[in-house]
Parts: structure tokens; C-alpha cells; sequence
């Protein structure tokens, strides 16, 4: 929990001093933009390819950051057809899973203790998902900010959004599942994953040291909703969302190599990040679309033209 805090004030901390560098942008009432936004279709905004949007400024940001925590934890209060089908198909694949939740924990922790290089690559990909990740997403963002490229510092702004909203609703459901870790139970004794509840405080590992609930795994739902930003922004460019989801997936199954997580955990928390990254996605192509379409009004031009041996004015009014 202590580094999960860590890890969202240092992004948070990225986000502030990139926003202030921005220049602002005069005038526009950002919270009437998502006024407008609700209740319309907006099925031609989500659907427009990538623009090379000015950088997000202070304002914008939290702005933005706001409306995605927001529809983030009010959205089970407002699902809709698609949604409640969504749902029915993530229960039924989690239902399934859990079947194997204690099989597959026994054979990855037998395989990890008698392959010492594979013990030494999980423990590479777990850290990597952990502070690491934090680091990687700053440089990107710095790199994209030093070579004037907004695309890149935008998405890194993006993925520190969903980085953070993924992350606190992670924070809830870890809190109200109490759910007990594979490393809750001491050796010999074979672990089975249980449902404790929000009031349950003896999460203690077998060694004696804290821990917070197993579910969801918090590292899969911060790498996979990283990844879906990545792979959207720069969805025509083929290699990128390849490698954002191949690392997202090798830091979930590295998770349950190091007997931290159940196999449902690591689906949930990738469910909950994909959707939580494409949330962050979506509220930022519908607000650069807004803001764009505003910043456009009808306009007149003035002409004067030499035809046949003499001046011709004329007038020019263009609508928007």
C-alpha cells in the first residue's frame, strides 16, 4: 500500500511540472466542455484518429484527471446494455479461472523453485512493474517534452492518468476484497485463496511482513492500463501496442511466479486496466475534440481581384 502511494505521488509529481511548463489556454471552461460532452453522441468523437493536440497544460490535466476518477468509480452506478454484457462475460471468464486459482499456484511455485534463472527473470519483471514502471513513464514523458514532441509527452501524461485512476480504484477494491495472498500461507502448508472482507487487518505474509489484500493485483492494472494508452495513442504504428501488452502480460504472470498473486487477481487487475486506460483515452480524444471545435468560428475574408481591365472587391464569409 506504502508503495502503491509512492508510486502515485510520483506521477502526480511528473504530471504537475510538465502541466506548468504548458502554455494555458485562455478563457475556455473546461468542466461546461464535459457538460456538453454528457448525454450526446459521441460515438464520431471516440472514434477520430490521432491529432497532434497542443500540450496539456496545468489545468487541462487535473481537469481531465478529475473526470476519469470521477466516471471511474461512478461508472458501475451507470452501466449500460453493452456494459451489463461486458460484465457477464468477465464474470463468467473469472468464475472459470477460479478453478484453477490453486493449481496454478502450486505449478508456478514448484517450477520457480527449481529454475533458478526463471526465479531471477520474475523477480526483474515483478520490480519492473512496481517503481520501475513510474520511471519509465517520467522518461518517456520528459524525452517527449525536451524534443518538443507532443504526442509522445501527451501520452505519457495520458498514462500517468490512468496509472492514477486505475491505481485508487485498485486501492478500494483491495480494501473492501481483503483477499488473502498464495504467500499468506507458510511452506507446507497449501494455500487457499479467501475472501476476508474490508475489516479483516491480519494480512501478514508467512514471514511476518505486511501486506495488502491479493485482489485485484495491483501491478497488472497499473501495467495494462499504461499499456492501453501506449497502444492507443500509437495504434498505427503496429510494434508499440505489441510491446505494451507483451510487457503488461509478462509483468502479470510474474506475479504469480513470485507467489504474490492468484491467477484471478492478475485477470481482474488486466481487465480493470485495459478499461481504465481506454476510460483516459476516450475522455482525452472527447475533450481535444471540444476544445478544437470551439477554438473554430465563422470568420469574413476581404478579395480583390484584376480581371477584364479593371478591380473587382468581393467578400468572403466562412462558416465553421
Amino acid at each position: 500500500m506504502i508503495k502503491m502511494k509512492l508510486r502515485l505521488k510520483v506521477l502526480l509529481l511528473l504530471a504537475i511540472n510538465i502541466s506548468f511548463l504548458t502554455s494555458a489556454r485562455g478563457g475556455l471552461n473546461y468542466t461546461e466542455i464535459f457538460n456538453q460532452i454528457n448525454g450526446k453522441d459521441t460515438s464520431q468523437i471516440d472514434s477520430i484518429p490521432f491529432q497532434d493536440y497542443p500540450l496539456l497544460n496545468f489545468h487541462s490535466y487535473f481537469i481531465l484527471l478529475g473526470q476519469n476518477l470521477k466516471q471511474g468509480f461512478t461508472k458501475p452506478f451507470h452501466l449500460n446494455k453493452k456494459d451489463w454484457g461486458n460484465l457477464g462475460k468477465y464474470a463468467a471468464v473469472t468464475f472459470a479461472l477460479s478453478f484453477t486459482d490453486e493449481p496454478i499456484q502450486q505449478g508456478a511455485l514448484r517450477l520457480k523453485n527449481r529454475n533458478t534463472g526463471l526465479n531471477n527473470i520474475s523477480k526483474g519483471l515483478s520490480g519492473f512493474g512496481g517503481i520501475y514502471e513510474v520511471f519509465t513513464v517520467a522518461g518517456i514523458g520528459a524525452y517527449g517534452l525536451i524534443s518538443k514532441n507532443n504526442r509522445m509527452a501527451n501520452t505519457a501524461l495520458l498514462a500517468s492518468q490512468a496509472y492514477i485512476t486505475s491505481g485508487a480504484i485498485t486501492t478500494v477494491l483491495k480494501f473492501l476484497s481483503g483477499r488473502t495472498r498464495p504467500s499468506y500461507y507458510p511452506a507446507g502448508v497449501e494455500a487457499e485463496p479467501r475472501f476476508l472482507g474490508p475489516f479483516h487487518k491480519s494480512l501478514n505474509d508467512a514471514n511476518g511482513s505486511h501486506e495488502n489484500s491479493s485482489f485485484p493485483s495491483g501491478h497488472s492494472t497499473v501495467a495494462f492500463a499504461v499499456a492501453a494508452v501506449f497502444a492507443s495513442e500509437y495504434k498505427d504504428n503496429p510494434v508499440v501496442p505489441v510491446i505494451a501488452y507483451s510487457a503488461a502480460s509478462l509483468i502479470s504472470i510474474s506475479r504469480i511466479t513470485e507467489n504474490k498473486h492468484w491467477v484471478t487477481d492478475v485477470f481482474s487487475g488486466a481487465v480493470l486496466g485495459y478499461f481504465s486506460g481506454k476510460l483516459v483515452v476516450k475522455n482525452y480524444h472527447r475533450f481535444e475534440r471540444f476544445h478544437s471545435n470551439s477554438q473554430k468560428k465563422n470568420f469574413i475574408s476581404f478579395t480583390l481581384n484584376y480581371s477584364f481591365g479593371h478591380l473587382e472587391p468581393g467578400m468572403v464569409y466562412q462558416f465553421r
